[in-house]
C-alpha cells in the first residue's frame, strides 16, 4: 500500500529551514536591506550611503543632513511600511546617520 505524500508550499518549506537552522532572522535583514530602493523610491535610494540591520534595528546612512533631518518626519510611517511589508518583530526601529 504506497504511502500518501505530505506536500507543502515551497515557501512554506523554505521558512521551516531558515527557521530549523536558526538562520531567519539574518534572512529577515537582507530582504529589508534589498527592498530599500523599492520601499523610499529611486530618489532617497540614490542619496543612501549604506543600509543595514543590526538587533531590528535599521540604520541608514544618509548623504546630507538635510536629508537625514527630512527622514527624520516620516519615521513613523517608515516603520508602519516596514512593519505592513515585513512584520512586526524585523524592523523595531530607524536610526538615519
Amino acid at each position: 500500500m504506497p504511502k500518501p505524500h505530505h506536500t507543502q508550499h515551497i515557501s512554506q518549506a523554505i521558512q521551516e529551514m531558515l527557521k530549523a537552522q536558526h538562520l531567519k532572522p539574518k534572512f529577515e535583514e537582507a530582504t529589508v536591506v534589498a527592498s530599500w530602493e523599492r520601499i523610499v523610491g529611486p530618489a532617497i535610494a540614490k542619496r543612501t550611503k549604506k543600509v543595514y540591520v543590526r538587533d531590528k534595528v535599521l540604520f541608514v546612512e544618509l548623504q546630507s543632513p538635510s536629508l537625514k533631518h527630512d527622514m527624520g518626519y516620516h519615521k513613523v510611517a517608515m516603520l508602519q511600511l516596514f512593519e505592513k511589508e515585513f512584520g512586526q518583530d524585523v524592523v523595531a526601529d530607524i536610526v538615519f546617520m
